[in-house]
């Protein structure tokens, strides 16, 4: 019996569309299928609000593609719960930030003192926010909002002026630069990859140089890539964005995430609360890295 092909989901970032512009995967003898879930014309998968909803809830739900990504204190407790294995060869940056309207009396770190904040459950924006703020104001000081649903709704409801604050990143990050918000604070954050289906080591292989080359691509020329968000936006913000004046984004690193970035990410996690106690998840390090030997 021939194996499935290796399933490719665009993981909000601009590496994934320049392999397969560039014919990148099929060079490398990849069989595969490329699937876009994040925009869905109309935005709603990022609309989901509330404690319920967020990238860890995603990977207890199931994801549907071979490799996937998200901030790295999520990737290590949902492969430590055994939904799914961390492949530790690489990590990303991702750049991100909390921003305010431009006309917002909050000026500085200290002015976001009891003011909610927009942030997505449990996901890259809950920790990184948190992580930011906590060199400014006392943990009871920071207030983090989950009400107002994940990236897109994060972003239409400060561009609509329903929220104070939020935290945003990629291409919603550079979207609010664009129009004008200001950049409170830098929320810069690690994102990890996480192997959810059972692609064989060959393939995994070849997806991941074949990314490595886009990433050289995208590095020597990011102006010639930039426009690549649109895939993933929403239809509703076409209109106003100019992709021309944004950034690279997430960078990949293909540099080991090692064991103990693992154990330091953990342990903020477990100091934080952000997880129910026993929630976090028995596997270590060693349970939760993909072995491929």
């Amino acid at each position: 019996m021939s194996k499935p092909p290796f399933v490719i989901e665009a993981h909000f970032r601009l590496q994934e569309w320049v392999a397969q512009e560039k014919g990148y995967f099929a060079a490398e003898g990849l069989d595969y299928v490329f699937q876009e879930k994040v925009k869905s014309s109309d935005g709603k998968v990022h609309d989901a609000q509330g404690r319920t909803s967020g990238a860890y809830q995603t990977f207890e739900a199931g994801r549907t593609s071979d490799v996937n990504c998200a901030c790295h204190w999520t990737v290590n407790v949902a492969a430590a719960n055994g939904h799914g294995k961390l492949w530790a060869d690489i990590y990303s940056v991702a750049p991100a930030g909390i921003f305010v309207p431009a006309d917002s009396p909050i000026k500085g770190p200290e002015d976001l003192a009891g003011v909610p904040i927009s942030v997505g459950y449990q996901s890259g924006s809950h920790y990184s926010t948190l992580q930011g703020l906590e060199q400014f104001l006392p943990r009871d000081q920071i207030n983090l909002s989950y009400a107002e649903g994940m990236l897109f709704k994060r972003l239409d409801n400060l561009i609509e002026g329903r929220s104070q604050a939020a935290s945003l990143f990629s291409g919603p990050y550079y979207l609010a630069e664009q129009l004008g918000f200001r950049k409170i604070l830098d929320s810069t954050f690690m994102i990890a990859s996480m192997v959810t289906g059972d692609p064989s080591p060959e393939d995994l292989g070849k997806f991941y140089r074949a990314l490595k080359r886009a990433q050289r691509d995208i590095d020597l020329r990011p102006d010639l890539y930039t426009h690549y968000y649109r895939n993933e936006f929403p239809e509703r913000h076409h209109a106003i964005m100019d992709t021309r004046r944004w950034g690279p984004g997430e960078r990949i690193v293909f540099e080991p995430y090692t064991e103990e970035s693992f154990a330091q990410s953990r342990e903020w996690i477990a100091d934080h609360g952000i997880f129910e106690e026993g929630k976090m998840g028995a596997g270590s390090y060693l349970d939760a890295v993909i072995q491929l030997a």
